[in-house]
This record gives C-alpha cells, sequence and structure tokens, in this order.
C-alpha cells in the first residue's frame, strides 16, 4: 500500500484515477513498494515517461550480473531492492552500483516490500526478514514455520501480512515482528497477499480464495476455485481477481466473495497474478497467451501469442503492458490493442516487472534496467 508524506503531497503536480476508484496525487519521484505497488492492482498510475510512442526506444541502461532467481524487485528512493540465491541486494536504481547486500538462511524466491525504511522480505528458510532499508542491518526475523516462496509480503497500517508453505498467513507487528494473528488455510499459501479496506485477500494451494478481517484474521468469507491457487489477488473498484490452475481467471465481489464472472483461458494460470488498469485486467497463462479482458464483464478484449508459457505477472504503466515469457523475452505491449511494442530477449525465465520514473527493472540472468537513451 503506497503511502504518500505531506511534504510529497506540496510536491505533487497531478492527479489520477486509480483502479480503486479514487484519485491520488502523484509525486515527482514514483516508487515501486511491493509487488502488487499502489492499490493492489500492479498498475503505476503515475508513469508519464515511458508510454505507447516511445516505449519501442528502449535501451539498457544497466545490468547486474547478481545472478538470477525469481523475484520481482521494488524500486523505492532511488534504490533497487531484489533478492537473488540467497541474498537481498539493494542497488543504485540509476546505475546499478552495489549499495550492499544481507545474507539470508535460505534461497529468496520472494518479492521484497519496503515500507518506513524497512525491507521485508521472505526466504525458503521459512523466515520473513526486516532490514534497514538504508544499512541492510537485521533488525527482526520471524520463523513461519515453512518455506516463503514467491510470496511478497503486504504491509499496511504498521502490519506485514506474508504467506508459508506451512499453510499459514500470518499478521505480524511491522516494528517488532510479534505475531498479532495467523490463519491457516488448507494448502501451502505461496501468493502474495493484497489489503484493501480493511481485508487481507489471499490464495491457497487448497484452491481457496481467502477474505480475512485484516484487524482480527477472522474470516470474512472463502470462494473455492477448481484447483490450487498460486496466483496472487488483486482489488480494484470493489472486485477481487484471481488467477487458478483450473485454467479460470475470477473476478468477486470483494465484499460477499459472490462469483461476478469467470473467463477460461486455454491452460491453467500457474503463477502469472493479474493486473488490473483503466477498466481490463491483465493476466498470463500456461497457454503462452496473455490475456486482457473486460475488467466488468469477463469479454476477451485481446490476447497476444508469446511464444512461451507465462507465469510472470503483467504490469501496466501509461497504456504499456510489460509482461516476460518463460523462453527468457520481455515484451511490451500496447494495452489498449495487444500490438507488440519491444522485446527484449535474457535467456533465462523472466521475473515481473517493476516500472517507475521512465525505467523497466527486472530480473532474467540478471537484473536489468532499461530507459530511454
Amino acid at each position: 500500500m503506497k503511502r504518500i508524506s505531506i511534504i510529497a503531497l506540496l510536491l505533487c503536480a497531478c492527479l489520477v484515477p486509480v483502479a480503486g476508484g479514487q484519485k491520488i496525487t502523484c509525486p515527482t519521484h514514483v516508487n515501486w513498494t511491493e509487488f502488487h505497488t499502489i492499490d493492489m492492482a500492479r498498475w503505476n498510475p503515475c508513469e508519464t515517461v515511458l508510454g505507447v510512442d516511445n516505449v519501442g526506444g528502449l535501451t539498457l541502461l544497466w545490468s547486474s550480473a547478481i545472478g538470477g532467481t525469481v523475484t520481482s524487485p521494488a524500486v523505492v528512493n532511488g534504490v533497487v531492492y531484489v533478492g537473488a540465491g540467497r541474498y537481498v541486494y539493494a542497488l543504485n536504481a540509476r546505475t546499478g552500483h552495489g549499495r550492499g547486500r544481507y545474507k539470508t538462511g535460505g534461497q529468496v524466491e520472494s518479492s521484497p516490500a519496503v515500507a518506513n525504511g524497512v525491507v521485508y522480505i521472505g526466504s525458503d528458510d521459512g523466515n520473513l526478514y526486516a532490514l534497514n532499508a538504508n544499512s541492510g542491518a537485521l533488525l527482526w526475523s520471524y520463523a513461519t514455520g515453512g518455506g516463503v516462496h514467491s510470496t511478497s509480503p503486504a504491509v499496511a497500517n504498521g502490519v506485514v501480512y506474508v504467506g508459508s508453505e506451512s499453510g499459514n498467513l500470518y499478521a505480524l507487528n511491522a516494528n517488532s515482528g510479534a505475531l498479532i494473528w495467523s490463519y491457516t488455510t488448507g494448502g501451502a499459501v505461496y501468493s502474495s497477499p493484497a489489503v484493501a479496506n480493511g481485508v487481507v485477500y489471499v490464495g491457497s494451494l487448497d484452491g481457496n480464495l481467502y477474505a480475512l478481517n485484516a484487524s482480527s484474521g477472522a474470516l470474512v468469507w472463502a470462494y473455492t476455485t477448481g484447483a490450487g491457487i498460486w496466483s496472487s489477488p488483486s482489488v480494484a473498484k470493489g472486485v477481487v481477481y484471481i488467477g487458478s490452475w483450473d485454467d479460470n481467471v475470477y473476478a468477486l465481489n470483494a465484499n460477499t466473495g459472490v462469483l461476478l464472472w469467470s473467463y477460461a483461458t486455454g491452460a491453467g494460470v500457474w503463477y502469472s497474478s493479474p493486473a488490473v488498469a483503466n477498466g481490463v485486467v491483465y493476466i498470463g497463462s500456461t497457454d503462452s497467451n496473455v490475456y486482457a479482458l473486460d475488467a466488468r464483464t469477463g469479454d476477451k478484449v485481446w490476447s497476444y501469442a508469446s511464444g512461451s508459457q507465462v507465469d510472470s505477472s503483467p504490469a501496466v504503466a501509461n497504456g504499456v503492458v510489460y509482461v516476460g515469457s518463460n523462453d527468457g523475452t520481455q515484451h511490451a505491449l500496447d494495452a489498449q490493442t495487444g500490438a507488440l511494442l519491444w522485446t527484449f530477449p535474457t535467456g533465462n525465465w523472466n521475473c515481473s516487472v517493476s516500472v517507475v520514473n521512465g525505467v523497466v527493472y527486472f530480473e532474467g540472468n540478471e537484473m536489468y534496467a532499461f530507459g530511454l537513451p
């Protein structure tokens, strides 16, 4: 969840609508603080540098050979935070030069979340780590009892929410790491939680999407899909969107869990999480397609054949959809038409991108930053 300081508000220049329906004030310098970014929908409505007309001119600004893995970077106050191997790295966002690293007790397959000067990130050693964003010093760690795989923590109102292979979703005090509550699902939780309007939404390999009271952990509702859920939910305008291994994308009423619509892709939606922008849902499928669906009706707007299974999660910024395919290619698509605008082959499985301040950051066989020359 994005927080804008009073100083930033005074410096802001424009108002834009976001997926939740409210208007936000865009700061001069934009951050991508966690996997879902602003309004829990993997959409940066404040991007103004890159767009449909110029994204084809993207060139490599820098790359860092930190070793590829499956995490998506957070970009905050000029620093890129990303996991690779057993380490959490902090890199200068402009140059890629290393600012420091922290060694965890296992493989880092979690994407980081950054809030109030703290980096929160999980490891397959079962721990959630809280690190000082400037120094990398360990502030606290919490043992979840199972690996934290591909699960980005979500931070809201002084609470960190994270899932675990143990089957639990945990709510921890962001300052101390003390347990506030935990909720046990019927399967491993690899889905990244989304927090909106006092409710935490998260998927489980038991096939359920859960809605939990963010303060108490009490179950608000659960919706059962036809197979396990690794995809992470996105929330926009009172609707929760999620993909399932049963091939479907679901849209549910965020308050009641009532099904609004479902759309069957050509194969399972394994790991790709939906992005929601301007009334359209974007998601990848193991059938090698990226789908754009009408957020209200579920009707297909367009599909794009990537040539390879799409497990990464799309990101949307200024009319462009960024998404990686499993053959190691990063794609930039016109959000309205699905037309290909730019590609880059990394030679390795591509992770989900973060797009801020005219730069596209993603991890393949290296950590990459692309921008205009």
